[in-house]
């Protein structure tokens, strides 16, 4: 079954129907694959969102060959992966050597990176995050490269705008998100200098049910924590609409490679999602703070003319996400740390 609107379901049963859901493709989807030739390889596979966008690439193209490039510190991803006939390489990025190594896949996704934990070692955060794009846009010099980003590469912004667009220029507080603009840069470079067709994949804030925006919100409306709303405007996108449109970047590549802003077009008022799980759960949230005027927010509009909207509305994450939590099903347990503004995470 292909991904639309009117396939959607109203609830979805448990974690095996969530990966369902995410990798099932769109015509859309299957279309901009079939406009680009030859292997995919996804490197840093084994984050929260990879085992998605290789899971979801090879349900749109299953006579293709999908590589996934990992340490895998944890086997199960691995497993999970080839169960869905995704191979699998063992690899430290940080190892020029052996990403040398690696097969010449003419098509690169570049998922790589660290964020959590950034401040307890700044050195490895800024070696993740700018050293090893340097590496990998050399070996993969005759490749696209379609690298994952962040929104958090743009300063603060009026939350009564429509968000940065990709010509506000990156200015971000705290290290953590500097370093996403030394990847930027390394990615930049060697485009320029090599010819490398690619796009910087600007992504806010992806939405699954196990964790996102709406998980932590509900999660602490459905606990009664406090929710600070200092930070309290955001926009996101369902995981499956941004890994689609990560893939569909392939058969919309520059050169040199630029800036993509990925989320949802909305900007939404954290304490607005708070009262809708609140009605859904029957809690009242406990609200803490006051608004800011800026928050990190992108302006969607060149991702929209590319692709169209995501297929997954605001209204249906909400209602899934609150059914989610009030199951008490399972969470990654990783918070997305929405609410910081000082970049330190």
């Amino acid at each position: 079954m292909l991904l639309s609107r009117d396939t959607l379901p109203n609830t979805i049963a448990d974690v095996t129907a969530l990966d369902d859901l995410l990798c099932r493709p769109s015509q859309a989807l299957i279309d901009d694959l079939g406009k680009t030739s030859g292997d995919i390889m996804i490197l840093g596979v084994a984050g929260k969102m990879g085992p998605t966008l290789a899971g979801l690439a090879k349900a749109a193209a299953p006579g293709r060959r999908i590589i996934g490039v990992a340490r895998f510190s944890d086997p199960s991803t691995e497993d999970w992966l080839a169960n869905r006939g995704i191979e699998t390489i063992h690899c430290d990025l940080l190892d020029q050597a052996a990403v040398s190594a690696l097969p010449k896949a003419p098509n690169i996704v570049f998922m790589a990176g660290r964020k959590f934990g950034a401040e307890g070692d700044l050195s490895l955060t800024w070696a993740m995050n700018a050293h090893v794009p340097a590496i990998v846009a050399q070996a993969f010099r005759a490749s696209r490269i379609v690298a994952f980003s962040t929104g958090c590469v743009y300063p603060f912004v009026p939350v009564d705008g429509k968000g940065a667009d990709e010509a506000t220029a990156p200015d971000p507080p705290g290290e953590y998100a500097q370093s996403c603009v030394g990847r930027e840069r390394m990615f930049e470079y060697f485009s320029r200098k090599f010819a490398t067709p690619g796009r910087l994949f600007r992504l806010n804030y992806a939405i699954d049910m196990r964790y996102g925006v709406l998980h932590d919100i509900a999660t602490n409306v459905s606990s009664g924590t406090p929710i600070d709303v200092s930070l309290g405007h955001v926009n996101f996108i369902w995981q499956g609409d941004a890994a689609s449109q990560a893939l569909r970047c392939l058969a919309h590549c520059d050169m040199p490679t630029s800036p993509l802003n990925v989320s949802g077009h909305e900007i939404l008022a954290v304490r607005d999602l708070a009262a809708a799980f609140g009605k859904l759960l029957g809690r009242d949230p406990i609200i803490v703070g006051r608004e800011q005027p800026t928050a990190w927010l992108t302006d969607t509009r060149q991702a929209t003319k590319l692709f169209g909207p995501p297929v997954v509305d605001i209204e249906r994450m909400i209602a899934w996400t609150a059914d989610w939590v009030a199951r008490a099903m399972p969470s990654l347990g990783k918070p997305t740390k929405y609410e910081v503004r000082d970049g330190r995470y």
